[in-house]
């Protein structure tokens, strides 16, 4: 049941990728960091794919990917980087307020403080890693991306963000996965290897809308 429910995931994911994208920089901006606010909040929630266990957010990080790389065949490099800063920046306004709402002191017939503090407990180490591993694995990604436009005259699209998003989420699941996720989860390997497959198969379910994404969203 999970694989069926990763794919309709995935699609819906990257097919929401072209919808803001078809309106414009600032909706795909803006959708770029609820994905993102989205990844710290479900990484947590531990599910098994193939009998290994992983974790529930990858099909948002893939989108993100694609949304980055979008942002910049269209509107350029610095919109991309631009993209970058504001949905980390959403992402900490996330966690500050998240901390506001556990120091408010619960009345007594209360019964989800508890789980706030769970999740907020969770959330300070995984955004920390989240925000490291998502500027570097990011802006790796930008340059990447800019490199293969540049060498490859334009041309090839599909080919250029199968390469830098490959490239990028390898790296994004290694820093991750140590930094936010070392001793929280079962397997720490199981994870790594996992969590990597299952981004290369959300990168390729999206195949569809990569091919796509040209003629729909345009400047």
């Amino acid at each position: 049941m999970n694989h069926l429910i990763f794919i309709a995931h995935s699609i819906i994911i990257s097919g929401c990728t072209l919808f803001f994208g078809s309106l414009g920089s600032a909706a795909l901006t803006s959708y770029i960091s609820l994905l993102f606010v989205l990844t710290n909040i479900f990484v947590i929630k531990q599910i098994e794919l193939c009998n290994y266990a992983v974790t529930s957010a990858d099909a948002y990080i893939i989108g993100i990917s694609f949304g980055i790389n979008l942002l910049q065949e269209i509107w350029g490099k610095k919109t991309a980087q631009k993209a970058i800063f504001i949905s980390f920046a959403c992402s900490l306004l996330y966690l500050i307020m998240g901390y506001f709402q556990i120091w408010y002191i619960p009345a007594s017939y209360d019964t989800s403080h508890q789980h706030f503090v769970y999740l907020m407990n969770q959330t300070l180490r995984i955004m920390v890693a989240s925000f490291i591993s998502y500027l570097t694995v990011q802006y790796f990604d930008t340059i990447t991306y800019g490199y293969l436009k540049t060498r490859l005259n334009g041309n090839h699209f599909i080919l250029r963000n199968y390469i830098s998003m490959l490239s990028s989420q390898l790296f994004d699941t290694i820093i991750f996965s140590f930094l936010g996720l070392y001793g929280i989860v079962h397997n720490i390997t199981h994870i790594i290897i996992v969590s990597y497959a299952i981004k290369v198969a959300a990168i390729f379910l999206s195949t569809p809308f990569i091919y796509y994404a040209k003629k729909i969203v345009r400047k």
